[in-house]
């Protein structure tokens, strides 16, 4: 076992692993945080996705070692009360969900999104999104969503 610090949602936790602990192994399983799933275990579908220092990961391909010293933001990050993040907001009104497994990858993907491009086209949304899946099909709400969190966010 190691003990390693993590910097997650602005706060340094303490985790025990086993050298070989992945990303989403020390979030989910030692801290505790549901809202990072795994699908695919291969960095595919993008639901392990959370930012480190800002920028989309697959936590499931990612050595929690390789994690310390750095920003981790995972969808607990976000506000849970009014007033939402913008990005929250956009996904409710536009029901850009419908299982919702998918959805926190895509927040924080979007999230990223916005602090990168503010003034993405949708071609460099859709881009930028491409490392997420949806199985239900809910592209065209999320795009949606998005396009409205844009506009909020240049307000």
């Amino acid at each position: 076992m190691i003990h390693l610090t993590l910097h997650v949602n602005g706060e340094d936790r303490g985790v025990d692993a086993p050298p070989l602990c992945t990303l989403i192994e020390a979030l989910r399983d030692v801290l505790g945080l549901q809202s990072v799933r795994e699908g695919c275990g291969i960095g595919v579908c993008g639901a392990c996705t959370v930012l480190l220092d800002g920028h989309p990961i697959s936590s499931c391909l990612t050595l929690a070692a390789m994690a310390e010293g750095h920003d981790i933001l995972t969808l607990e990050g976000l506000p849970t009360l009014p007033p939402l993040h913008p990005i929250q907001e956009a996904f409710i009104k536009h029901a850009g969900f419908q299982c919702s497994y998918c959805t926190p990858g895509i927040l924080l993907t979007v999230k990223a999104l916005l602090d990168d491009r503010p003034n993405a086209t949708d071609d460099e949304v859709r881009e930028y999104l491409a490392g997420n899946l949806c199985r239900c099909g809910s592209y065209v709400k999320i795009m949606d969503a998005v396009r409205e969190a844009l506009t909020a966010q240049r307000r």
